[in-house]
């Protein structure tokens, strides 16, 4: 008999190990993409792309002090402002740690869930049920009750270890964003600021205009009082003062703009934060995209899109886990008696192994589909994510490709356009030479020097877009890099 009831436990417990070591989350492997085996626009040689292949950090690791590239103190110091205090990156932050906190709920269920109490609870048992005739006397009782109740779901079918493994890829997901929003915070500092210099090249540039043309329009007055020219060229040099005047504050307002952005990127009020007008340097820096498999690597975006994949297919297997047993150990231990005083008597010991309600072991016979439809619609949601994935990939291709055709054609076009303000301003020293011995008219002299005004603006411009293109190209690979030794210094920090 002994033997019989050894062999029955020793059947049950292989059983329950079995059973335990099952799972319904299907095996998950990252999806598979289209990817080109260089960028279209790409200059590297294959030595080059090597050293940056292998110089790469992962993505769960800091981006690095990217922007030390341009050598600006004054950008160095925003940058460690902004990752101080900028308020959607503290929001970030504290998403990465619900996340994680979400995780750490998870990860409980795996363990026995233990609590105690104490208290009275009254109760009057009907005549019925205890034997009693319909008047006989059948008073209410006071039950006073003290136990620890003990609670554990033996996870036969990975229903629990899905859902762990869900959170777990939900927090890195979150910690994957909060990345992505400190590059783009990164990002957009450095492309404001830029913006910003770009503008004071500008007001500089408006300056000297506005300077010229008092002198010019001083000038023409006096030739029009000595009665020299007619006072259609008076009023031709007055309108073009004016026109610049005019400009130049459009410019002032633009910048206006443009710092109080970068204020509250700094997460300062507009009215505490003024950055003193700057030089705008022309950016000579290289910097080499890599090879397309790299962004997989790098991109936090591309890593919080994966991590979003990995959470839906384990929520796949939780769904699937309904439709198996579940197994629910429950018991209690503690005291109860009709007197306080008596509650906590050897006599007044009570014990209960097994649910108050229900049933320990639970199977689903018929939900009218309801499981079913679970398991579709997280079937669903694993196929959207998977098509966001590969979108997102698609994406991360294409920022690479704009940022390297739009750095090797600015330079190309910044080349042409240093011919063109030389030309102009030659052209308007000739103009200036001939209206002085009267060979032409003041409107030539007016063309001329609006051209030149013309070519330097678009020459500005040109700089502060290729300054902000290199950052757009920097966002696009996935942030800071080792120092690579085609680059300038660049050191990589936890920033």
């Amino acid at each position: 008999m002994l033997k019989s009831i050894s062999r029955s436990k020793l059947l049950v417990l292989t059983l329950a190990l079995v059973l335990a070591g099952c799972t319904a989350t299907p095996t998950y492997e990252r999806p598979t993409v289209d990817m080109p085996a260089k960028f279209k626009e790409a200059s590297l040689s294959p030595a080059e792309a090597g050293r940056w292949k292998a110089a790469q950090p992962a993505d769960d690791l800091a981006r690095g002090r990217w922007w030390a590239i341009f050598a600006d103190p004054v950008l160095d110091s925003l940058q460690a402002q902004a990752l101080a205090a900028n308020q959607d990156l503290k929001a970030a932050a504290a998403r990465v740690k619900a996340a994680r906190a979400v995780h750490e709920r998870a990860g409980a269920e795996r363990y026995p869930q233990m609590d105690a109490g104490v208290g009275p609870m009254r109760q009057r048992a009907s005549n019925a049920s205890q034997g009693l005739g319909a008047d006989a006397p059948n008073g209410a009782a006071t039950l006073w009750r003290a136990e620890v109740g003990l609670a554990y779901e033996v996870d036969l079918f990975g229903r629990v270890a899905a859902t762990v493994d869900a959170a777990d890829a939900d927090a890195q997901q979150a910690a994957a964003l909060y990345h992505s929003v400190q590059l783009a915070l990164q990002a957009d500092v450095a492309q404001t600021y830029f913006l910003i210099r770009q503008l004071d090249a500008e007001q500089a540039l408006y300056r000297q205009t506005v300077d010229l043309r008092e002198k010019t329009y001083g000038l023409v007055q006096r030739r029009y009082t000595e009665g020299d020219i007619s006072e259609l060229d008076l009023a031709r040099s007055e309108t073009e003062l004016a026109a610049a005047r005019s400009e130049a504050l459009a410019v002032t307002r633009q910048r206006a703009a443009a710092e109080h952005a970068l204020s509250i990127l700094l997460g300062k009020p507009p009215a505490y934060f003024d950055i003193a007008p700057g030089e705008l340097q022309r950016v000579q820096v290289s910097i080499p995209a890599g090879l397309p498999s790299s962004l997989l690597e790098r991109r936090p975006d591309i890593a919080a899109a994966e991590r979003r994949m990995a959470a839906a297919n384990a929520r796949v297997g939780a769904a699937r886990a309904a439709f198996f047993p579940r197994l629910n150990l429950t018991g209690a231990y503690g005291y109860e008696s009709t007197d306080l005083g008596d509650l906590f008597e050897w006599s007044s010991r009570t014990f209960l192994l097994g649910p108050l309600v229900g049933t320990v072991l639970s199977l689903p016979i018929f939900d009218g589909g309801r499981r079913q439809a679970d398991v579709d619609r997280a079937r669903a949601a694993y196929e959207e994510d998977v098509a966001r994935y590969r979108q997102t990939v698609l994406q991360a291709f294409r920022e690479v490709e704009d940022g390297l055709s739009a750095l090797r054609i600015l330079g190309e076009q910044t080349a042409v356009q240093d011919k063109a303000v030389q030309a102009a301003g030659r052209a308007a020293e000739l103009s200036q030479i001939q209206y002085r011995e009267g060979s032409v008219s003041y409107l030539d002299v007016i063309d001329a020097d609006r051209v030149v005004l013309q070519q330097k603006r678009t020459s500005v411009q040109l700089d502060g877009l290729r300054a902000r293109e290199a950052v757009n190209l920097v966002r696009a690979i996935g942030g800071g890099w080792e120092k690579p030794t085609t680059l300038n210094a660049l050191s990589q920090s936890s920033g």
